[in-house]
């Protein structure tokens, strides 16, 4: 095998790591990946709510040029500005989940790596490309041409 024809140094297991622990790493990284998504629909969810409130002032504007100011009053009052929940906007949602929840996973996800791997991260990805891949096919490199002597674009 090449120098190339394998994952680099940052995607190997350190020597004396089992597979059965890079796998379980694997799994922690895996379950807080999830968390990146969860995360992610989280913002969506800020987003979307703050797009909704503008629109909603946007036709409640309408609402009192077609005449309806009194509907548009009532809407106002008693949406425009609301909490979503208890005492929150959603970008205070969005904060606490951030100092909360989601630092102490990625702390304790990052505190596996350390602990296990020198830090490294998708390591077990690594090992299944090794597996899953055909050696030599195009489109199936080990790693990308800039690592092994191509130039980068």
């Amino acid at each position: 095998m090449t120098s190339h024809d394998g994952p680099d140094a940052d995607h190997t297991a350190p020597a004396g790591v089992s597979d059965q622990l890079v796998e379980a790493v694997g799994g922690v990284t895996a379950a807080f990946e999830v968390i990146e998504h969860a995360r992610g629909m989280l913002y969506a969810f800020h987003r979307l709510v703050g797009r909704a409130d503008k629109e909603l002032v946007e036709a409640l504007d309408q609402l009192e040029t077609a005449g309806r100011a009194d509907l548009a009053e009532v809407l106002r009052t008693d949406v425009v500005g609301r909490n979503v929940i208890d005492g929150r906007w959603t970008f205070q949602l969005v904060e606490e989940f951030d100092a909360g929840y989601y630092r102490a996973f990625a702390d304790a996800e990052r505190s596996v790596r350390d602990a296990t791997l020198g830090g490294r991260q998708h390591v077990y990805e690594a090992q299944l490309k090794e597996r899953e891949r055909t050696r030599g096919r195009p489109g199936h490199e080990a790693q990308p041409a800039a690592t092994h002597g191509g130039e980068p674009a």
